[in-house]
């Protein structure tokens, strides 16, 4: 085999050649090595966002072998007879011959992936499929669904012993689908499922009990996932503490309770019931949690984890927030660092994104407050933050959007003082940003009053950016003329 090419040098050009040794002259195990190389990353942490990254990467890149074994009979054979160090499985996916697969193909460990096809309607040749790859459950590898409830009670109906390799389980229902289900919905596995050696588990709407056997014996788990716990599954603080106090493994760990828990009778239950559990989590890097504010209190106290580089907290719709814990918390987390912080007050929740320095793709603080009108949001906002201050100190570049959409019944201006009072959890902040539905209510808040100084709110503030329409474009002027006096000027910029 050779490569030819042109070489010109001052000159006529000349025709050059250099060998390449043929490959079939390689032996089988240096064959083997270059073949293995050939192999694709599943999850490429580059690549993917959060939510890929939380559900195990690219699986159909597990069929990255079918062609090689295609190319000659050696390669066939070498590449087979490597199976188990090739890690090589069988991808049983929307519109996989599931029976005909099985019953032309080598007896390879299965991934069963029915996940990303949501715009999919499954077919019943797709359905008899999964539970065919289900019924050898020596071979089932990993499994990823994510369908409609009664769709997915018949699949799991199917997990009904042990799966001895299991690696990987994902079951999530389809959230957005017609006819709409019914909010306080909830799944089963069987009682007799059974995977020890499980090392990622993600369910989202199962009735799972923090004390059932599935759980005892998973104390190889990495990532656990419980996502949307129906109000007919709560466990109680201690009972979760004690669950997870035998899982040293974990790296990411996600408790979000069902938005209709009844928060008056959590709060009344931890009142009655002492937490007595501590767990030290040595390896946990990424944890989150949605419910009461009051739930998490609890938890936090009794919670270690040194290495924690990435924390979600989503809080039910509530009129006061109380947080000391998590201020102390997220103080003792020595890897989380915010540098930039984002608010985006949506039609009904206020979400806020912090990360570690401008630009970072991946979050270090990843909050939402409930609430549809913008005054509550605003205020909930200033509660949290004015106690978790301390701890956001380093924040410099603030952004505030708004993603609302319609002024509709719902819509709501925050007062002056509202606002006053968030911009003042963020002492060392030095550019901000406006979104142009908030122009108008942040040049009112910032402009100063009678009697106040101008360097109240922001006092390090060096460079002010915002949207806005025609109408609006001096509307912070006054603002930017009171710190220019005051020897703390700051640059106005309009994108």
């Amino acid at each position: 085999m050779t490569f030819t090419g042109k070489l010109s040098k001052g000159g006529p050009s000349r025709d050059f050649q250099y060998p390449s040794p043929p490959i079939h002259i390689l032996d089988d195990y240096s064959l083997l090595n270059v073949l293995s190389l050939c192999r694709p990353a599943i999850l490429d942490e580059s690549e993917v966002d959060n939510d890929r990254f939380l559900e195990g990467g690219e699986w159909h890149r597990e069929r990255w072998w079918y062609r090689l074994v295609q190319v000659c009979r050696r390669w066939r054979y070498l590449v087979l007879e490597s199976a188990s160090y090739l890690r090589l499985t069988l991808v049983c996916a929307r519109g996989t011959p599931v029976a005909n697969m099985l019953a032309h193909s080598p007896p390879l460990p299965l991934v069963i992936d029915h996940h990303y096809d949501k715009y999919h309607d499954i077919t019943a040749e797709d359905e008899e499929g999964i539970i065919l790859a289900l019924q050898h459950r020596d071979r089932v590898r990993r499994i990823r669904l994510r369908k409609s409830v009664p769709i997915l009670q018949r699949l799991v109906n199917a997990l009904d012993s042990e799966f001895p390799i299991l690696e990987f389980l994902l079951i999530e229902h389809q959230r957005y689908q017609w006819p709409m289900v019914e909010q306080n919905l909830s799944l089963h596995l069987p009682e007799t499922f059974r995977a020890p050696h499980l090392r990622h588990l993600l369910l989202m709407s199962f009735a799972v009990p923090i004390g059932a056997p599935l759980l005892t014996t998973m104390g190889n788990l990495v990532t656990l996932s419980l996502n949307l716990i129906p109000p007919s599954a709560y466990f109680h603080p201690d009972a979760l503490l004690q669950r997870i106090s035998v899982m040293p493994q974990l790296e990411i760990l996600g408790i979000l309770f069902n938005s209709h828990f009844p928060t008056r009778e959590i709060e009344r239950q931890l009142l009655r019931t002492p937490i007595t559990t501590r767990v030290t989590l040595p390896n946990l890097r990424w944890f989150g949690f949605q419910g009461a504010s009051a739930y998490l209190e609890a938890l936090l106290p009794q919670l270690t984890i040194p290495l924690l580089e990435k924390l979600q907290v989503y809080f039910f719709n509530q009129l006061t927030y109380s947080v000391p814990h998590l201020q102390q918390f997220m103080s003792a987390a020595g890897n989380l660092r915010f540098n930039t912080i984002t608010f985006t007050f949506h039609y009904d929740f206020l979400e806020v994104m912090a990360l570690p320095h401008k630009g970072a793709r991946m979050y270090t603080l990843s909050m939402s407050l409930g609430g549809r009108h913008l005054d509550w949001q605003v205020a909930s906002a200033a509660q949290v933050f004015h106690q978790l201050k301390t701890v956001l100190s380093a924040v410099e570049h603030l952004t505030l959007k708004y993603d609302r959409r319609t002024k509709s019944s719902w819509y709501t201006e925050a007062d002056r003082t509202q606002w006053q009072e968030l911009l003042g959890s963020f002492a060392n902040v030095k550019t901000l940003f406006v979104s142009g539905d908030l122009v108008g209510q942040l040049s009112g808040a910032l402009q100063p009053g009678e009697g106040e100084s101008p360097m109240e709110l922001l006092p390090e503030l060096q460079e002010l950016s915002y949207s806005a329409i025609a109408s609006s474009l001096n509307v912070f002027t006054p603002f930017v003329d009171a710190r220019q006096k005051a020897g703390r000027p700051v640059t106005m910029n309009l994108p």
